[in-house]
């Protein structure tokens, strides 16, 4: 196996080519601050739309320092199952579906049927 590497370049971390004739947009060092006081520092074109928020590394967000108060857009509230259930039927219609589907399952495996409660 040895005589199969290439000798003499790291060829995953070195480049050949230099920086000569490249010019380099101008940038600009924008500071973000996450509440837990981390400060981080970024380097941006001149000519971008620089964000109001940044996400911190430890995953909170940043916002821009000095910079203007990022607009909130309204949250929808997480809808689950038994909501979406409940935009399709009422509780009245629920409790019938129940019990047919017991009645159907207690005759599946050959059990009497039982008599309603009285409330």
């Amino acid at each position: 196996m040895a005589e199969r590497s290439l000798r003499g370049t790291n060829l995953s971390t070195l480049s050949l080519e230099t920086e000569e004739g490249i010019a380099f947009s101008e940038r600009q060092i924008v500071r973000y601050v996450c509440p837990q006081g981390h400060v981080s520092e970024l380097p941006f074109s001149v000519e971008a739309d620089v964000p109001s928020i940044w996400e911190c590394r430890c995953g909170e967000e940043a916002l821009l320092q000095d910079g203007p108060e990022p607009e909130r857009k309204p949250v929808k509230p997480q809808r689950t199952h038994w909501d979406m259930l409940l935009e399709r039927r009422s509780i009245p219609e629920l409790e019938e579906l129940l019990q047919e589907r017991l009645t159907l399952l207690r005759a599946s495996r050959g059990e009497k049927p039982r008599r309603k409660r009285s409330a």
